[in-house]
């Protein structure tokens, strides 16, 4: 499997408060990241499967809510995490 627990508790500890931050904008935006990378993956191999394809547009709006949020809340936390993940925007 491609995310398991450790990997969780590796992505949370590094964005997040702690391993165990699940709530933190800026760890759930990290989350995210990683499976959209995952998937990206799969949808260049796998282009006919649009039921992934539909997951990785609501991910990738998702991501875009949190960070909109972000950006509204704490100017310097959205600059901060854009930076560290190297997004677009």
């Amino acid at each position: 499997m491609y995310l398991d627990s450790e990997k969780k508790k590796e992505i949370f500890g590094k964005y997040g408060q702690s391993n165990s931050d699940t709530g933190s904008v800026e760890s759930q935006v990290a989350l995210f990241s990683y499976r959209i990378a995952h998937l990206t993956e799969h949808m260049k191999q796998n282009r006919k499967d649009h039921t992934t394809e539909r997951s990785l547009v609501k991910m990738v709006g998702k991501r875009r809510a949190l960070l909109n949020y972000l950006k509204r809340k704490d100017i310097e936390r959205y600059r901060a995490i854009v930076k560290d993940l190297g997004l677009r925007k």
